[in-house]
């Protein structure tokens, strides 16, 4: 089944009901919505753009990003979701990958491909086209969306899911997560190449209003001021976003009026953190725990766990989702008992089907249908999950994954750099920041540089710290550990 499906039934039941905004501007309703995803198709199809082949979306958040994503789905498309942040050169290696056969892009998205000199069709305004009838028939294996994550190789992989993961993934929703109204708002402050997005396809099924901040990302000023404007507000944020709405409340006496449901995720939220929150927000937080592989999907925690007295609860990422199972497992997969640490495993309806052209990366991630997620957890007796640690190296900088190895080969670049390490440093408010360990002469001004040219701004390094040589083992691995301890 077609995922373009929900968007055709919503649009059929109220063709009136508001659809979409640009900050308080309402921009189109549903039936307009679901006319222009049609003729976008209709456009798509006579340029020559067939199922089953690849569109890229790099837009900032903004009412069009959703017009794209449904049109493409409408015409059998599958959609690659490009991070707005990510540089020039970053999103071309995504296209060049995917192999898109055009690219759809905000201003200075469109400007950032055009300097790294992309051969893609950049596509800025929305076209028209002669609306498609109905959706072209997809099954549940057929891709949807092509997720860009990236790899501790260096490269980021595509992480394939299909019509039927989402699918299981929204449904899924509405099991374990929340309820979706059509008085409700959802409001995009994350990156709609991200979940935040993702999470649109519940809120189309029910016929719900969709908001994208004017400022197009996370002010937590605006944040409010739009919660009280729509009311019955839904938006996931980032623990970091969390706590920057949580000072910003409590320091001008807002209580958060509006907000109906806050979904949590992408790194760790620490107790104190989430106490803050709900004390000066509300009873509105719901946590879920997922990966790009399985999309928002392992585990939730409730509403009321999140509201509630057990501190052990509140500090967990909950229980399964009705749509996976899950185990914890030891470093030869075999399970184990609650109480003991060990690899996150998950499988289930939304977990992806594998790694775009990468069967290695596929055979290494799915063992016999289990996504080895490489975090280290635990279950309780009752099925909650808690996170220990995390097995690979990743940086989460405000929600972001950061892979210190994609870092370390743009500084390794240099001429004046011998050796290099990255590793996380704590951050008060975004969780962690990138700091780097440098051997060689090459100045923090030639480091900077670089990777103003290379990665996108949030990957850089705030800190460099130069020493005469990296801590190593007896087989010439970097410890990072060590690194860790002198920070």
């Amino acid at each position: 089944m077609n995922l373009a499906t929900w968007l055709e039934r919503t649009a059929a039941a109220d063709s009136r009901a508001q659809a979409l905004y640009s900050g308080t501007q309402a921009v189109a309703d549903y039936g307009t919505f679901d006319r222009l995803a049609r003729e976008l198709a209709g456009w798509l199809g006579a340029q020559g753009v067939a199922p089953g082949d690849r569109v890229a979306i790099f837009m900032a958040n903004v009412p069009d990003y959703l017009v794209v994503m449904w049109g493409c789905w409408y015409a059998g498309i599958c959609v690659v979701p490009i991070n707005a942040k990510l540089h020039g050169r970053e999103a071309a290696y995504i296209l060049q990958d995917s192999g898109a056969k055009m690219v759809f892009a905000t201003a200075a998205q469109a400007q950032a491909l055009r300097a790294a000199q992309v051969a893609a069709t950049i596509i800025e305004d929305l076209p028209q086209g002669t609306p498609v009838i109905r959706s072209v028939h997809r099954n549940e294996y057929d891709l949807a969306w092509l997720f860009y994550t990236s790899g501790t190789t260096g490269q980021p992989k595509g992480v394939m899911l299909s019509h039927g993961n989402l699918m299981a993934m929204a449904l899924s929703y509405f099991a374990d997560v929340d309820q979706v109204h059509r008085s409700d708002a959802a409001l995009y402050a994350a990156p709609m190449s991200h979940g935040a997005g993702l999470y649109n396809l519940m809120h189309v099924r029910m016929g719900a209003r969709h908001v994208c901040p004017a400022s197009q990302g996370f002010d937590p000023a605006e944040i409010l001021d739009l919660a009280e404007h729509f009311g019955n507000v839904h938006m996931f944020a980032a623990p970091t976003m969390v706590t920057r709405l949580t000072a910003y409340a409590t320091a001008s006496g807002r209580s958060g009026q509006g907000l109906r449901t806050v979904v949590y995720a992408g790194g760790p939220m620490y107790l104190a953190d989430i106490l803050a929150a709900r004390a000066a927000l509300g009873d509105v937080f719901v946590q879920i725990y997922g990966q790009g592989e399985c999309p928002m999907a392992i585990t939730a925690l409730s509403r009321a766990d999140v509201s509630g007295d057990d501190m052990a609860r509140v500090a967990s990422v909950g229980q399964a989702q009705s749509c996976v199972e899950l185990g914890i497992g030891d470093s030869a997969g075999a399970f184990l008992p609650a109480g003991q640490a060990g690899e996150i495993m998950v499988r289930g309806a939304p977990v992806m089907l594998g790694y775009w052209n990468n069967p290695r990366a596929t055979a290494e991630t799915l063992r016999d249908g289990w996504l080895m997620t490489g975090d280290i957890g635990m279950l309780d007796a009752q099925g909650y999950l808690t996170l220990q640690d995390r097995s690979k190296d990743v940086i989460i900088s405000g929600g972001s994954n950061i892979y210190p190895r994609e870092v370390e080969e743009v500084l390794q670049s240099h001429a004046s750099v011998q050796e290099v390490s990255v590793v996380g440093r704590p951050h008060a408010d975004w969780g962690e920041e990138v700091v780097a360990f440098v051997v060689g002469t090459a100045t923090d001004a030639d480091l900077d540089a670089l990777c103003r040219d290379h990665i996108a701004r949030f990957k850089a390094p705030k800190a460099y710290i130069h020493v005469d040589a990296l801590p190593k083992n007896n087989y010439g691995k970097v410890l990072k550990t060590e690194l860790r301890a002198l920070l």
